[in-house]
């Protein structure tokens, strides 16, 4: 199947002062009724918050949540008794499952925090309520991609209630990375942190992001030093 591609500057956005955010998908105030969700993955916010601001404590439900700075320090509170800051180069998971109350505000005073948020729903209802943080260290992930995130508690990632795969690759101009699908049923979605890359002959630039449904392998040609984010998720009955 052809790729689904949304354009960096195609994406929703808001500017309330204090947040500057691009939705890839329908998000808040954003509605695309062509931009639901692909696949299990339903948000990816690309957002910017001003330094000593932030959501203040709100609620969520039966949702797995992933926050991957990008540039800066993000501190998080929870409902449920954890806390902490992260950086980039770590990656944050909330399964708010039943029921989870948290904050999240720049850690800085004096400097913008960058960092993607994304929601992907969970196989199942009810789920216990957990925080997870993990640092993961760039040079694993040179010219190869790192597994940050997956469904089983024991792989090397952090992990969620879904059928879910998150790697992050750093390719240098000129190679190629390859990359086998393990939900050829769903499929997945490319995100181009920076530089620039053709994947399966689809050209990606900085922040444009991809959904290659049903495929077996993703060839990643990097055509600039790039990083990339992959998620493969199943697709929801």
């Amino acid at each position: 199947m052809e790729a689904v591609v949304h354009k960096a500057n195609t994406r929703g956005k808001v500017d309330f002062g204090w947040l500057k955010s691009n939705h890839t998908f329908s998000f808040g105030s954003y509605m695309n009724p062509e931009r639901i969700r692909f696949g299990s993955l339903r948000v990816l916010n690309d957002d910017i918050v001003a330094p000593g601001r932030g959501f203040d404590p709100h609620p969520h439900q039966d949702m797995e949540i992933i926050s991957i700075p990008i540039k800066g320090a993000l501190e998080h509170q929870d409902s449920i008794g954890t806390s902490g800051v992260i950086t980039s180069g770590e990656v944050q998971v909330m399964s708010a499952g039943t029921g989870i109350v948290h904050s999240e505000y720049n850690h800085s005073e004096t400097d913008p925090v960058n960092f993607l948020q994304i929601w992907v729903i969970p196989d199942k209802r009810g789920a216990q309520p957990r925080y997870d943080q993990k640092k993961f260290l760039p040079e694993d992930r040179k010219n190869r991609f790192q597994l940050v995130v997956s469904p089983k508690e024991s792989a090397e990632g952090l992990w969620i209630n879904q059928n879910a795969w998150f790697s992050l690759g750093n390719a240098e101009a000129g190679k190629e990375l390859q990359y086998e699908s393990r939900n050829k049923s769903g499929g997945v979605y490319a995100f181009l942190i920076s530089g620039k890359v053709n994947i399966n002959g689809t050209e990606l630039s900085t922040r444009d992001g991809a959904g290659f449904p049903r495929t077996d392998l993703l060839k990643v040609n990097a055509l600039e030093d790039s990083e990339l984010l992959l998620m493969d998720v199943p697709e929801i009955q």
